[in-house]
């Protein structure tokens, strides 16, 4: 048999082949080989079941073979599946876009049940092949009895040869030239990793061939006038010590929940992500209406804040890895999660437009946002110890989640933690509930213990409390709590003295325009805000309060400025706020007139003001020389 033709491109089928195979990856070829491959051997498989082909043992041991040949520039794929007739390859390679995977599932559609899977879209991925090679070779035997073997040559024009083949083994052979554009893949070590990366749980298993046989190609009428092609890699023999898989093909996520051991999933989650840290918990999906979907998510454990943003969800067809993190199908703030997804109800070659508007994937989104709710949920009823032990690691990706869907928000809100100043971990309801004598709707939070430890000793004598917020996110996400629940204001603990701290007197509103004047004098600072409050505590000289609303504006405005102050938008609005009650405020009242002590009345002015500072913000280069300077000159004065 010998024939020449070209290529059948149906004009009606150019438009998806654009859209579905013009791969930006080089490497996908190597997924597309390994998924015909698979498909090539589901299919056979299915035939053996459906007593289609009663000359294959049911005990037959199906097998995908991997080789590459740096000197010949060569890599093949092969398999032991149905195989392909001379008019098969006619049929589904020559005439591109038509699926051989949709052929034989409408024959046989009426035989197979809904958990029957065809991987590959055979005529259709296959063309991948010409982002590396210059040339591919198919030697193919269909499984059918009295089969010849058939051999296809195409050079990645429109022109092909089809002729006799001397493969005597069922199933199929594909041989790629490798061009320049491809060079890299010759490498083995490059090679594997493409292998790991794609087909790491491929249903069928995978053998890597380090040392094949070589022998020469048999030559088509171009080849005899140009022998740089070099020779074939004959794998119909295969070594009787053959390495193991390099594949898993019952990953774990296909497995009930119920029949996983803790330390399975802590092996898998060490194995897929590299990541030496167990998780910490996770969430086993598993749906089978109105779409297919399995797998597994994980809540890493994290080293530090930032961390959270190198999430890694991986989302595969079939056992079949897609991609990463496709915000389409996963919600964008599970995205900082690791785990696996596989949904067979999505193309291998997935688009975004095609995500955007298919029903069913806003559908498989909301099952994943509410079975993460409902584990997180169960946790915090079931389990609260370790909940409360997990909550640092999780709250990031918890807020996050709730400020990106309010539906999540409204799930989980009663299951979202803060930590307090008593040393506890408590909902929002239980905060404010122990809390509402001494601050009603108003809730006190910290975000630096060190810096604001002054205020929270205040807080802690007169017995109160107040949450604890030090990340990034908790600035936004206050501000979305505060929108959603009607009535609570969060306040940080220096913004405002609460009214369970002080009490109003007579003698303190005569203060108030006496030490506002000094201050302002004695700072030579005529705008400085000044406030007088009469403290429970006499402890406290003086602190600086600082504008809740103009403080959240600035750390947002730093936040979505890429981390830069933008000087004069937002000024500090602060309040130097002095405790009449205090022994030295009082003593500054009653020096206030007496001339000869004027430069100490000074000195104790900057020296109240820069202590009240302190507990605010770090003090600037000049002013800390400046307090060091005088607090020296205080402690000559106090030795006399």
């Amino acid at each position: 048999m010998q024939e020449k033709g070209n290529l059948s491109i149906h004009s009606e089928n150019i438009l998806p082949i654009i859209k579905k195979w013009l791969y930006s990856d080089a490497d996908i070829f190597v997924r597309e080989m390994i998924s015909n491959a698979a498909d090539a051997i589901t299919k056979l498989k299915k035939l053996v079941d459906l007593g289609e082909a009663p000359h294959v043992s049911k005990e037959e041991r199906y097998a995908i073979y991997v080789s590459v040949d740096k000197d010949l520039k060569i890599i093949q794929f092969e398999d032991n599946g149905v195989g392909m007739t001379a008019e098969e390859i006619k049929e589904y390679i020559t005439r591109i876009a038509f699926s051989g995977a949709n052929d034989f599932l409408s024959k046989y559609q009426d035989k197979m049940d809904a958990s029957s899977e065809i991987i590959g879209h055979f005529g259709l991925g296959f063309y991948s092949v010409f982002m590396v090679a210059d040339k591919a070779q198919i030697d193919s035997l269909s499984y059918a009895e009295g089969a010849e073997a058939a051999r296809w040559v195409c050079e990645g024009g429109v022109e092909y040869e089809l002729s006799d083949s001397d493969r005597a083994e069922r199933g199929t052979l594909i041989t790629l030239y490798i061009g320049e554009d491809g060079k890299e893949f010759l490498d083995e070590y490059k090679l594997r990793s493409v292998l790991t990366k794609y087909c790491s749980f491929i249903p069928v298993d995978i053998f890597f061939k380090d040392t094949p046989k070589k022998e020469a190609p048999q030559k088509s009428e171009k080849d005899e006038t140009d022998e740089k092609d070099g020779g074939i890699i004959d794998m119909d023999e295969k070594s009787e010590d053959e390495p193991k898989p390099i594949n898993d093909t019952h990953p774990l996520w296909l497995k009930p929940a119920g029949d996983c051991t803790d330390e399975e999933y802590k092996k898998f989650y060490h194995k897929v992500f590299t990541d030496f840290n167990d998780p910490l918990f996770w969430i086993h999906l598993n749906m089978d209406y109105p779409f297919r979907l399995k797998g597994i998510l994980f809540f890493p454990k994290l080293k530090h804040e930032l961390e959270y943003i190198e999430g890694q969800v991986k989302l595969y067809n079939n056992q079949v890895f897609i991609a990463d993190n496709i915000k389409e199908v996963i919600p964008e703030f599970l995205l900082l999660l690791k785990g696996v997804i596989d949904c067979p109800d999505l193309p291998l070659n997935v688009s975004r437009s095609f995500l955007q508007n298919d029903g069913a994937v806003n559908k498989m989104s909301g099952y994943i946002s509410k079975k993460v709710a409902d584990k997180l949920n169960s946790l915090s009823k079931k389990d609260r110890d370790n909940y409360n032990a997990y909550w640092d690691d999780i709250s990031p990706f918890i807020k996050y989640g709730a400020i990106k869907e309010r539906d999540f928000y409204d799930k989980v809100k009663e299951s979202i933690l803060y930590k307090t100043t008593a040393g506890d971990y408590v909902t929002l309801a239980e905060f404010t509930s122990r809390n509402a004598e001494k601050t009603d709707k108003t809730i006190f939070y910290v975000t630096n213990e060190q810096l604001q430890a002054q205020y929270i000793k205040m807080f802690k004598d007169q017995g109160m409390e107040a949450m604890i917020l030090t990340t990034n996110l908790d600035n936004p996400f206050v501000s979305y709590v505060e929108t959603y629940e009607s009535g609570l204001t969060f306040n940080r603990i220096d913004s405002d003295i609460s009214n369970s701290l002080k009490e109003t007197t007579e003698e303190q509103k005569e203060a108030q325009e006496a030490l506002e004047a000094l201050f302002r004098k004695a700072l030579d600072n005529e705008k400085l805000q000044v406030r007088t409050e009469n403290l429970k505590s006499d402890s406290v000289s003086a602190i600086m309060l600082l504008s809740e609303q103009s403080r959240r504006m600035k750390e947002m405005s730093k936040m979505f400025g890429g981390g830069m102050d933008m000087p004069g938008m937002y000024e500090d609005e602060e309040i130097l706020a002095l405790n009449t009650a205090n022994p030295l405020v009082k003593t500054l009242l009653a020096l206030k007139d007496q001339e000869d002590r004027a430069a100490d009345v000074e000195l104790i002015c900057w020296h109240l003001y820069d202590l009240a500072m302190l507990s605010h913000k770090p003090l600037g280069t000049d002013q800390m020389t400046r307090f060091i300077e005088r607090s020296n000159k205080i402690l000559e004065r106090i030795a006399g």
